[in-house]
């Protein structure tokens, strides 16, 4: 897969992880004492941030076997190329 392809799944990804959004800060504040989140917007800045990582991850896994270090890299420095849009859309 080439660095563009995966970009695009990746960015796909992030969007797609993105509009949930509005759906986890209200989950939250309904469940603010069980869940006992100090910020909510950092917290779900780490579930935008996991989903992206690691579904990405499952995304190359399906192409081929587990992915290598390499992948992972890959993965993670496209992934952390879009964490200020990332952050612009969880915190304005």
């Amino acid at each position: 897969m080439s660095d563009d392809q995966l970009e695009m799944l990746i960015v796909q990804t992030i969007n797609a992880a993105v509009s949930t959004i509005p759906s986890y800060l209200e989950e939250i504040k309904e469940n603010k004492e069980t869940l006992k989140v100090e910020n909510p917007k950092e917290f779900v800045y780490g579930i935008v941030m996991g989903m992206a990582l690691g579904m990405s991850g499952a995304i190359i896994s399906a192409q081929k076997e587990m992915p290598t270090a390499e992948d992972q890299m890959r993965v993670r420095d496209i992934v952390y190329k879009h964490i200020p849009e990332i952050r612009e859309r969880i915190f304005n």
